[in-house]
């Protein structure tokens, strides 16, 4: 249903987005995954239509971005992260509007706009203007007026950026529920917690593909293992933690640190030692599963050891 060909996006001197290449398939739920600045955004807007490639190129249901991007439009749900409602409208009124643009037969729309308060549980507030709506019912709304028209592709940056908890887990009802139809949806987040959800996803960093599979894979394919060690002050006890021997990486992952390890149980009492003898002995280690933060740091290390030693070599 979407396939990018070398698609590269160019600012002046800065690349944004740099030859990237893959495909999705149709029902497929894919994931754009990586910090800001990965390129995630520039690569939505090309694949919108919105944004012309510098190079390269991308189909989206069989139509090319590049030479046709206006033909891709009417296929399509795009929702950016500051999606236009209008705030001096209402729930319904706005709905009404979206209808009124991607042209919906007047026959449909009261049974298209009965499905869409129904799952996105804005019923009860359809009379409420769009500006007095919290955020993460403006993004449920959001996502409704770009569903209007019944799309074969949604493309969603960020949708769950600033928004509660509770909303969160209904937006994703919502996307799982357009995905279960035979909908393809390419999201994009900066939270490595969300990433679990997608069939399939890509990292991406500083505008290049890290790695492509599904996320089970990807931790699966982690080298080494993960030894999670409890501290005080973990951000204090990083660099102490990454001098002990036989320790790869120490990140810190809230109250916690992540070690990379060749065997957790080998090294946890050589760990426990160290850090004792360091004044920072810790409250519990285990051995843990690798996390998609933990394979993202390790991606991003392998990249730049890459290129450094390519630029030795030069």
């Amino acid at each position: 249903m979407i396939e990018l060909d070398g698609l590269t996006k160019r600012f002046g001197e800065a690349t944004a987005v740099g030859d990237l290449s893959f495909t999705v398939d149709q029902g497929e739920l894919f994931g754009l995954v990586g910090p800001d600045g990965a390129g995630k955004t520039t690569t939505l807007r090309m694949l919108a239509g919105v944004l012309r490639p510098s190079a390269g190129d991308a189909t989206v249901a069989g139509v090319s971005v590049a030479r046709a991007p206006e033909r891709v439009k009417p296929r399509i749900a795009y929702m950016s992260q500051r999606f236009g409602l209008y705030a001096d409208l209402t729930v319904a009124e706005n709905l009404h509007f979206y209808a009124d643009l991607y042209r919906v037969p007047r026959g449909e729309r009261r049974e298209r706009l009965a499905r869409l308060f129904e799952f996105s549980g804005l019923g009860p507030f359809r009379d409420r203007l769009a500006g007095k709506l919290s955020g993460g019912m403006k993004q449920k709304l959001g996502l409704s007026c770009a569903l209007v028209h019944r799309p074969e592709v949604l493309l969603l940056d960020e949708p769950t950026f600033g928004v509660d908890p509770v909303s969160r887990r209904e937006l994703w009802l919502i996307v799982h529920e357009m995905v279960a139809e035979g909908v393809t949806a390419l999201v994009s987040t900066a939270y490595l917690d969300e990433a679990e959800r997608f069939d399939r996803l890509a990292l991406l960093h500083e505008g290049r593909l890290l790695a492509l599979d599904a996320p089970a894979a990807l931790q699966a394919g982690f080298a080494g293992e993960v030894l999670e060690v409890a501290v005080e002050e973990p951000r204090r006890v990083r660099a102490a933690a990454a001098g002990i021997p036989g320790v790869g990486r120490a990140t810190v992952f809230g109250d916690r640190l992540h070690l990379t390890v060749e065997s957790a149980e080998a090294a946890a009492p050589e760990v426990e030692r160290a850090l004792r003898e360091a004044g920072a002995g810790p409250t519990s280690l285990r051995s843990v599963r690798p996390s998609l933060e933990d394979v993202f740091i390790e991606q991003v290390s392998s990249q730049e050891t890459r290129r450094d030693d390519g630029e030795t070599e030069h």
